[in-house]
């Protein structure tokens, strides 16, 4: 319980910041981790330079003792034999005086790491040496050579500390290369250990801020679809959370203007059906001559009424059936879906029409399956065979092509119509345009099915478009191929 209170508090104290500052604190996390291992290599490298200047002032300082200690050697001898021989007092102090500093020497290659073995027999000796020194006056010649017979065995013992302090010094070496050694793999393990813990922290920092990101590019493209009935929550940051709070406003805002639209459209239709019926009625009793019989003058007036009131009528429709076409479009229900067999049962649905007019209607292609509200864009094809079947002259051929081509898929319908006016091209497609070129047997349109065939195509993703194809019309559907 309490590490939760603890979780709550922490997550209560990032969601109090906002998205800059959290980002900074990243970036001040993540240096601080990769300060912290660079002041650690470089505390070990500063160790690893004084161990190998202080490494080599003690070998140095060996070496030197090694050599002091056979020039010692030396003088030693010769004081020793110059008093045997002269058995001069001086000489001899001299030799004593040689003799400490021999000893002081060799004490301090001891502590350096000397064995205490070649000290004991150094200093064994010497001793003998010493004790040569002491004896009678008559045997100095062969205590002399005796003298001499000890000092080549402390040559000899010298030559091993020399190698001895050479092989010391050896060893330190390698020990400190081998800490080197150690010391970089420990840096690189600590390097990498430290880029692993940053580059974690920086990946679970990264989703952790980005998720309200995606959860606000849900809820915006949630809203561009219309969907708006789910509440907008966004967790994370407090400016992330302000945006998702004005998010939540504009879906509330969406909901009350759609119901708006479709509470006005509900009562325009209304208040304008129920006075356009009653005024057909009346029109209808007039022509019927309830009221009396009417004159060549009134019978073509009330046709003129009866035909407008007919065109007033198509109107209303068509404007409703555009607003619930442009509203359903946001309301998608995919399914996948043969485009072909759908193509195929508009045909079928509208061939009594077609064959009316004499028209041949061909389908080309191969069975396309994609993701789509098969029920919208069927309309669409719908609308376009239609305006094809309206168009095009007895007898004419109505060609429909499905294709995929370079990311996208194509259902493109040819008519062997008049085609399209140049000053009518850029607005062929806007709702209740009419283009100059209208057939002559046939009823006036009501100019919103080309603007249905582009709302259903720009909902799935795609477009609807008039091709440049000569002196004909051809129109074209495209679909994005990853639907």
């Amino acid at each position: 319980m309490r590490a939760h209170d603890q979780r709550r508090q922490r997550g209560w104290l990032l969601a109090r910041l906002s998205f800059l500052q959290l980002l900074l604190l990243a970036f001040l996390v993540i240096g601080a981790l990769l300060g912290a291992s660079s002041l650690r290599a470089l505390a070990t490298l500063e160790q690893l330079i004084e161990h190998s200047r202080s490494g080599a002032a003690e070998a140095t300082r060996l070496a030197a003792g090694a050599q002091e200690l056979a020039a010692r050697s030396q003088a030693l001898e010769r004081a020793a034999r110059q008093s045997l021989i002269l058995g001069d007092a001086q000489l001899r102090q001299r030799f004593e005086g040689e003799l400490r500093d021999a000893q002081a020497t060799l004490r301090r290659l001891q502590t350096g790491g000397l064995t205490p073995e070649l000290a004991a027999q150094w200093n064994t000796h010497l001793a003998q040496a010493h004790q040569l020194l002491e004896g009678p006056g008559a045997l100095a010649l062969e205590r002399e050579r005796a003298v001499a017979a000890v000092f080549l065995d402390i040559d000899a013992l010298n030559a091993r500390i020399a190698q001895e302090v050479q092989e010391l010094n050896a060893r330190r070496a390698d020990a400190l290369l081998a800490r080197v050694e150690d010391s970089r793999h420990a840096a690189q393990h600590q390097v990498v250990g430290v880029i692993a813990l940053a580059a974690l922290l920086a990946l679970a920092l990264g989703v952790w801020l980005a998720r309200p990101f995606k959860r606000l590019e849900r809820a915006i493209r949630r809203l561009g679809e219309s969907e708006p009935s789910r509440r907008i929550e966004i967790a994370g940051p407090v400016d992330v959370r302000r945006l998702g709070q004005q998010l939540e406003w504009l879906r509330v805002r969406l909901l009350e203007l759609d119901a708006d639209k479709t509470r006005f459209l509900r009562h325009i239709s209304h208040e304008l059906k129920t006075p356009l019926a009653s005024l057909r009625e009346g029109v209808a009793l007039l022509q019927e001559g309830v009221t009396g019989e009417l004159s060549a003058g009134q019978r073509e007036v009330v046709q003129i009424l009866q035909h407008n009131t007919l065109a007033l009528q198509e109107e209303i429709e068509a404007l409703l059936r555009f607003n619930a076409a442009v509203f359903g479009a946001r309301q998608l229900r995919r399914a996948r879906t043969d485009l072909l067999a759908l193509v195929e049962a508009q045909v079928e649905v509208q061939r009594l029409q077609w064959q009316a007019r004499q028209l041949s209607v061909q389908v080309q292609g191969e069975p396309l399956w994609l993701e789509v509200d098969a029920d919208k864009l069927a309309s669409a094809v719908g609308n376009l065979l239609s305006n094809a079947i309206r168009f095009s002259p007895r007898g004419g051929v109505i060609q429909i092509r499905l294709a995929r081509s370079q990311g996208w898929v194509h259902i493109d319908l040819h008519n062997e119509g008049p085609g399209v006016h140049d000053n009518d091209r850029a607005h062929v497609f806007e709702p209740f345009y009419r283009g100059v070129r209208q057939p002559e047997d046939a009823a006036r349109g009501t100019g919103v099915g080309l603007s249905i065939v582009r709302e259903y195509a720009q909902a799935h993703g795609g477009d609807a478009l008039l091709l440049d194809t000569g002196p004909h019309t051809t129109f074209r559907i495209e679909l994005p191929d990853d639907l």
